[in-house]
C-alpha cells in the first residue's frame, strides 16, 4: 500500500466559505451569554487517568436549559473542540432558537492550545498502532482516550447537568471521524450503549490497512438500534477519501440491518476541511428523521 500523507485532499473550492462562517462567529464568544445571569457556557479542566493527560472541556447549554427544572437533553461529544468549538457552539444556539435544531447540551473535548491539538490527536484518535504503509508514527491510544470519555467525562457530565441517559451523539472528522467509528465498533464488541448516535465525517479509513473493515460485520451481528452519519466531500482525495468510504457505506447496506439507521452522504465540491461543519448540523438533523 502507497503512504499517505496526514490530509490527502485537493484544496477545497468552499473553504473560503468556511473560513467566512468560522470569522463571522468568532466574535460571539460562547463563554460570555447568560441567561438571568445563569451561564449557559462553561469551561473546565479534567486530568484522566486512562490517558495521563489533561482535557479542557466547553459545555453549552440549551437556551431552554433554565425553563423547565425537570427537562433533560440530549448530549452532544464534539471531538477537535479547539477548532470546532468556537464556529459550532453559536451555529447550535441559533439553530435552536430558528428551530432548525432541537436543544441539546454540547460537550467539546479540546486540548491545552490548538498548537497541541494537532500532534495529540494522532495520540488519542487512532487505535491499533500504526504500521509502516500508514507513512506516519500514531501509537494507537484510541481506547484510553475512548475509556476517558466513557468511565471519566460522561459520568461527570451526567452528574453535573440534566442529560438524556440514552440519547448521546458523538461527533468527528478527519482523524475524529476514524475515532468515531472506531468507538462504535468497540461499543459493540463490549456490549456497551455509552452512545445511540454516530456521525463521522471524512473518517481516514485507509488507516491501519482499513482496520475498521471490520466494522460492518460487527453491527450486523450486535447492532442495538443506533445511528451512524457518514460522509465524505466529493472534492476529497478520489483514491484515499471517497472511494474508501463509498465502498465501506456501501458493506454496511448490503449487511441489510434492522434497527439501525444509517444515512452516508458525498458532499460535492467540498473538500476534507469543509465537511467538519456541514456534517455534524446536517447529521444531528437527517438523523433526528
Amino acid at each position: 500500500m502507497k503512504s499517505k500523507k496526514r490530509f490527502p485532499v485537493k484544496q477545497a473550492k468552499s473553504a473560503g466559505l468556511l473560513l467566512l462562517v468560522f470569522i463571522a462567529f468568532m466574535s460571539c464568544s460562547p463563554k460570555e451569554k447568560t441567561i438571568d445571569s445563569k451561564p449557559l457556557n462553561l469551561s473546565f479542566s479534567q486530568y484522566s487517568e486512562f490517558v495521563k493527560d489533561t482535557f479542557y472541556i466547553d459545555v453549552q447549554l440549551p437556551k431552554t436549559y433554565f425553563e423547565d427544572s425537570s427537562k433533560a437533553f440530549s448530549a452532544v461529544y464534539l471531538l477537535d473542540g479547539n477548532f470546532y468549538t468556537p464556529i459550532v457552539a453559536p451555529i447550535q444556539h441559533q439553530y435552536e432558537e430558528t428551530g432548525l435544531l432541537d436543544p441539546k447540551i454540547l460537550i467539546s473535548i479540546s486540548y491545552k492550545d490548538f498548537k497541541s491539538m494537532d500532534s495529540l490527536r494522532v495520540r488519542d484518535y487512532l487505535y491499533p498502532k500504526s504500521i509502516a504503509s500508514d507513512g506516519m508514527e500514531a501509537p494507537g491510544g484510541g481506547q484510553n482516550f475512548k475509556s476517558y470519555i466513557t468511565n471519566e467525562l460522561i459520568p461527570m457530565i451526567d452528574a453535573e447537568f440534566r442529560t438524556g441517559k440514552h440519547d448521546r451523539t458523538l461527533v468527528g472528522h478527519s482523524f475524529g471521524g476514524y475515532f468515531v467509528l472506531y468507538a462504535l465498533h468497540d461499543q459493540l464488541e463490549n456490549n456497551e450503549t455509552h452512545f445511540k448516535s454516530f456521525i463521522s465525517a471524512s473518517p481516514t479509513l485507509w488507516y491501519n490497512d482499513f482496520y475498521l473493515n471490520r466494522l460492518p460485520e460487527a453491527l450486523r451481528k450486535r447492532n442495538k438500534n443506533l445511528n451512524l452519519f457518514l460522509t465524505v466531500g466529493g472534492d476529497e482525495h478520489p483514491e484515499w477519501s471517497v472511494k474508501p468510504v463509498i465502498d465501506f457505506s456501501n458493506q454496511i447496506k448490503e449487511q441489510e440491518i434492522k434497527e439501525f439507521k444509517f444515512i452516508n452522504r458525498v458532499y460535492n465540491n467540498l473538500g476534507h476541511m469543509d465537511t467538519g461543519l456541514i456534517s455534524y448540523i446536517k447529521g444531528l438533523q437527517e438523523l433526528k428523521k
